[in-house]
């Protein structure tokens, strides 16, 4: 079976690190993955080792690569524009799409008109993202398939396995809150600018890390308002941290009885989520959907009020100040993610949908019903 995934950008977010995991996992079960991507956000790098990547913005080199793969179904997500390259193609496969977007007006133009093609069914991330999605859209089964994570990569590591060598460096007397992703308008970055100011005027043994931001639109904007506010020395920014990395920097911040903190105010899923809580790190997060179908309060992390900063600031400092309460929270996050989120889980989940739209592979009706 071999298919094609088409997005527009091509990002180190999560859901091109979901689609990196369902592809390792699909190879494993005889099913080729291929991306087409429009726009290069500094995301290669997760990919390129997995996957065969085709980055253009051509209609008539787009047109020639589904031509000529044969694709057994297309997967199309976020990309108003396919359906017209599909059409041109003269693809007649399955087509499914992808909704991700978790804003109700930025998700419309990929979902108002689909060109001539009849969508078999939409994949969505989350039931919050189902709801969005019904919405918008009507006869078009959706199913709910989470976002998935490679246990045997993303783990607790062993303090022996930790490469303290690499950026960032871990401090002696610090514990470390991690906050990863994009410094922009949605992951709200000036709530963690207000979080790092009063935790700064209260106490000095803690530090930030943000991982990630360099290709971001308010980089910039970020990047002066954390040198007013005089807080270079509590966040410390990492703007360029390779993927493969990653399970160091939760390790460290696991080492340091830390946290990762979320101030994002909307989330189709979150993949820094259920990364985070793999590798045994707690998470303090606002109790909105769908991150609270993804962090249990109390269990694997703490939920605070809406965009609450002192109640964020409070939370924090619970998983923090109680080390006890920490150990509870990193093994119930390990297990809860093993459990539900784990990529041998949620990617078989889409291995027998495929299997049961593509008729070669299925023995019986190719129609599939809303879960």
């Amino acid at each position: 079976m071999k298919i094609l995934v088409i997005w527009r950008l091509l990002t180190v977010g999560g859901v091109n690190a979901g689609w990196r995991n369902r592809s390792i996992y699909f190879k494993k079960h005889g099913i080729e993955t291929e991306f087409l991507y429009t726009t290069d956000h500094g995301g290669l790098h997760i990919m390129q080792d997995v996957a065969k990547v085709y980055l253009t913005k051509d209609d008539q080199e787009i047109i020639k690569i589904i031509k000529q793969n044969a694709y057994d179904a297309i997967i199309v997500c976020d990309t108003g524009a396919a359906y017209k390259w599909i059409r041109k193609a003269k693809y007649k496969g399955p087509v499914l799409i992808e909704a991700r977007t978790p804003e109700l007006i930025k998700l419309i133009p990929h979902l108002k008109s689909f060109r001539g093609i009849n969508p078999q069914l939409i994949v969505v991330p989350s039931r919050y993202q189902k709801r969005l999605v019904s919405i918008l859209t009507e006869g078009i089964p959706i199913h709910v398939i989470y976002n998935g994570v490679d246990t045997s990569f993303f783990r607790a590591l062993d303090e022996a396995e930790i490469d303290y060598s690499s950026l960032p460096e871990l401090p002696n007397d610090k514990k470390i809150i991690g906050w990863i992703g994009r410094t922009d308008k949605r992951k709200n970055w000036p709530m963690l600018i207000e979080v790092a100011k009063k935790i700064k005027a209260e106490r000095d043994d803690i530090e930030i890390w943000l991982i990630g931001g360099a290709q971001s639109v308010q980089r910039e904007e970020f990047a002066a308002v954390r040198e007013q506010e005089q807080l270079t020395d509590i966040i410390k920014w990492f703007p360029v941290i390779p993927y493969q990395q990653m399970p160091h920097i939760y390790a460290k911040i696991r080492q340091s009885v830390g946290c990762t903190l979320a101030t994002t105010k909307a989330e189709s899923f979150g993949n820094t989520f259920i990364e985070s809580m793999i590798c045994g790190v707690p998470v303090v997060a606002s109790n909105i959907m769908p991150i609270n179908e993804l962090v249990v309060n109390g269990e694997t992390g703490l939920l605070y009020r809406g965009q609450n900063v002192d109640d964020a600031v409070a939370q924090i400092y619970e998983v923090l100040d109680n080390e006890e309460l920490h150990r509870q929270m990193s093994r119930a996050a390990i297990s809860r993610v093993e459990e539900t989120f784990a990529i041998q889980v949620v990617a078989n989940q889409y291995v027998q949908l495929l299997k049961k739209i593509i008729p070669n592979n299925y023995d019986g009706e190719s129609e599939v019903g809303t879960v």
